[in-house]
């Protein structure tokens, strides 16, 4: 590559060390290659300054565009997370379609292609990330750029038949095919994809993985997610703070950790785990879930009724069946810091990545990293997590089950050391080798490809 790379997100951090799985994942790949990372400051901005400006500086350098207070309610809140959110976790009953929300979103991304427009060089390389800037490349198409361009979509791609609820539709196919190299987390999505484009323009994926549509050729990639494995091994190993955690001896840890969405399946978590409680026998271990689950989008309806359900499960579980020593469920609305993570993640029995819908999903792969391989814990991962198609050697569950959810509980809480050991084992030699610089060389290479050509 003779260019620069220049990734572009909604999200871009200010800290030195960033946390959050994106963020983390993005970060870890520009320390390794340079180049320059391009995202919005955050919140509205009353006055919002014009254009890029930078941030910060090192291995790679940072730079940011404000939003105005509109720009964030209609693109931010509106379009992007009230509208394609649900619709690409399969919950298009939940999407909230206002007058101006698509007119915001569409205004953002083409204020952003005039700004990257002015900033490129003729050989730079643009890498675009997820559901916000989806019409970007075509806005920078239409202001005559011929750099390659990529982009990964981090969450689920949408079910063909659900796509008809969007009101740009008719648009939806036409950003994507704007891109050279449009990068999915799971072979599963790619087929959603090519199965959307024979629809509706009656044209197959190639043998070559290319589609061929309204005069160019992009592919869809697979292209799962990974994380820096033995840098997070040695966090684990490094952390205290799974040693601060106050539990009698007999009591076995279960750890969740997710944001808090309607798209992880917190209250069927819940439910299931207060299925195992329920049914728990006195030879069966007493188990306490940790659920870390800090706030997002709180100003999205759907997200506060969720966080009612969710306070409403956990109170009546506890009150149920909880004693004067013992707390079934442990709730902490808030962030924890990264390097704790690793340490509660070592600590932890089990670890219950339960989502009804996500695109990879790190925390499993994380709880696997952190793991210690002599005494591993057991990873339960629902069918619906896309790195369900990367790590069969967790217990799969349906997350919607919760007689099966407490089961695979039970059946993880008894394993024996030698399973425990032999399912790690396999789990940890696909994290540690599909990571994220395996993740950014696999999809760079096809970026770069000589077959990314535009056709006629």
């Amino acid at each position: 590559m003779t260019g620069r790379l220049i990734m572009v997100s909604n999200r871009i951090p200010t800290e030195a060390e960033p946390s959050g799985g994106l963020v983390v994942a993005l970060h870890d790949c520009l320390t390794a290659n340079g180049g320059i990372w391009i995202g919005s400051s955050g919140d509205a901005k009353a006055n919002p300054k014009d254009g890029l400006y930078q941030i910060a500086s090192g291995a790679y350098d940072r730079y940011a565009f404000d939003l105005s207070e509109a720009e964030f309610h209609n693109y931010y809140l509106g379009y992007a997370n009230s509208v394609l959110w649900p619709l690409f976790h399969r919950r298009a009953d939940l999407m909230d379609v206002q007058p101006g929300y698509a007119e915001g979103y569409l205004e953002v991304n083409l204020r952003l292609a005039k700004m990257l427009a002015e900033f490129l060089r003729p050989e730079d390389v643009l890498w675009i990330h997820d559901y916000h800037f989806l019409p970007l490349a075509k806005c920078l198409r239409e202001l005559g750029v011929e750099n390659r361009i990529g982009f990964f979509l981090h969450i689920p791609f949408p079910v063909a038949s659900d796509v008809p609820a969007l009101p740009e539709a008719d648009d939806f196919t036409g950003w994507i095919a704007s891109y050279d190299v449009f990068g999915l987390q799971t072979q599963a999505d790619v087929k959603r994809c090519a199965i959307l484009f024979e629809q509706r323009f009656g044209v197959p994926l190639g043998s070559d993985g290319m589609i061929a549509v309204q005069g160019r050729r992009f592919m869809p990639l697979a292209c799962p997610i990974g994380i820096d494995a033995t840098g997070f091994r040695a966090a684990a190993e490094a952390s205290e703070a799974g040693a601060r955690i106050s539990m009698a001896p007999d009591q076995k840890l279960v750890l969740g950790v997710d944001r808090l969405d309607y798209s992880k399946g917190l209250v069927q978590r819940f439910e299931g785990f207060g299925t195992y409680v329920q049914d728990r026998r006195e030879v069966d271990p007493k188990a306490t879930l940790l659920q870390i689950a800090p706030p997002s989008r709180e100003n999205v309806e759907a997200y506060q009724d969720m966080r009612e359900a969710l306070d409403l499960t956990a109170g009546s579980i506890n009150g149920e069946y909880g004693e004067i020593d013992w707390t079934p469920i442990r709730y902490i609305r808030r962030q924890v810091p990264r390097d704790d993570l690793a340490g509660l993640y070592r600590r932890a029995a089990v670890s219950l990545v339960t989502p009804l819908a996500d695109g990879m999903n790190l925390v499993a792969k994380e709880f696997v990293a952190a793991q210690d391989p002599e005494d591993p814990g057991v990873l339960i991962l629902s069918h619906f997590a896309g790195a369900a198609e990367q790590m069969g050697e967790a217990l799969i569950v349906n997350p919607y089950d919760a007689r099966e959810m407490a089961q695979a509980l039970l059946r993880a809480l008894t394993m024996p050391l030698d399973e425990r050991k032999a399912r790690h084992a396999k789990l940890w030699e696909n994290v540690r080798t599909e990571d994220i610089v395996w993740w950014t060389d696999r999809f760079l290479a096809s970026l770069m490809s000589e077959g990314m050509a535009k056709v006629a």
